[in-house]
């Protein structure tokens, strides 16, 4: 029974992305906001784009290397400033949200030079 994909059954693989403090950050963030969606219905598309953009163009940079992985860390860092922008405008109590969010972005600062 040395059937060639046995062998990996019990192998795990991570993706470099979801090794970063940044993406677990920013996805717990996104998790929340649709537990909590917000009543604005534009605001809510935004802040969801937003968020989603953190965490996919994260992903897509630990894919990359040289300057199109810092181009993509820089996209995600202007996204969770404007997700956290978003909740500056909402009556929802976001302000663990928002700290982790600077938290995503002092990281995402340094991976996009």
């Amino acid at each position: 029974m040395s059937d060639s994909t046995d062998r990996y059954a019990d192998s795990t693989y991570f993706f470099e992305h979801e090794r970063l403090d940044c993406y677990r950050l920013a996805a717990d963030v996104v998790r929340w906001l649709a537990a909590h969606p917000l009543d604005d219905k534009h605001l809510r598309d935004q802040a969801t784009r937003a968020g989603q953009s953190i965490v996919l163009n994260i992903a897509e940079a630990s894919g990359r290397a040289g300057r199109s992985r810092a181009y993509h860390f820089r996209i995600a860092l202007g996204s969770a400033a404007e997700l956290c922008a978003a909740f500056d405008l909402v009556a929802h109590d976001t302000a663990a949200q928002q700290a982790k969010l600077r938290r995503v972005g002092m990281m995402l600062r340094q991976l996009g030079k």
